[in-house]
């Protein structure tokens, strides 16, 4: 007899990965960056990884998710990722998107909403867009709540920084 209240196994991989994202995250808010984390999963294992480095970088293109496709690409020896899952924290910009369509990610699980940037619902939709050629699945809501006080909790304390200065 199942557990009814067992988690679907898709479920909880789900959240294991995105915790690899959210631990990814960690290291981009202690670099000084926007706490954002990504993985690029291929067969149940995380190929890539990457976390937001604009600002040290000095690269405008330097979101985690970028981050995160170049690493899987260099693993894979190919820019097609095809058969990949891309988990962020945060839901993907316009950008990001554009990369992760480019690599043929097949699935896209985010965290956190993005009600300024969002190009998975928030105030885009390009996973919906038919004129483009590549489509991916998109899940957003995995660990919401955890990607978004990480990501609250940065914004509070900077602006806590920047009253004190």
């Amino acid at each position: 007899m199942t557990n009814p209240l067992a988690i679907p196994a898709s479920q909880e991989q789900d959240v294991r990965f995105m915790r690899e994202a959210l631990a990814l995250a960690q290291q981009a808010e202690a670099a000084g960056e926007v706490p954002v984390g990504a993985v690029v999963v291929k067969d149940g294992e995380i190929i890539g990884r990457g976390f937001n480095a604009p600002i040290s970088g000095h690269d405008p293109s330097a979101h985690a998710e970028i981050a995160a496709l170049r690493d899987a690409a260099r693993h894979m020896g190919n820019y097609r990722l095809t058969g990949c899952e891309l988990y962020v924290t945060l839901e993907p910009c316009v950008m990001c998107v554009g990369a992760m369509f480019h690599a043929r990610i097949a699935r896209v699980i985010y965290g956190a909403r993005d009600p300024k940037t969002g190009a998975a619902g928030s105030v885009f939709n390009l996973f919906t867009e038919t004129r483009l050629n590549h489509h991916a699945r998109i899940e957003g809501g995995v660990l919401a709540e955890e990607c978004g006080k990480v990501l609250s909790d940065f914004f509070a304390l900077r602006r806590t920084q920047q009253k004190t200065q």
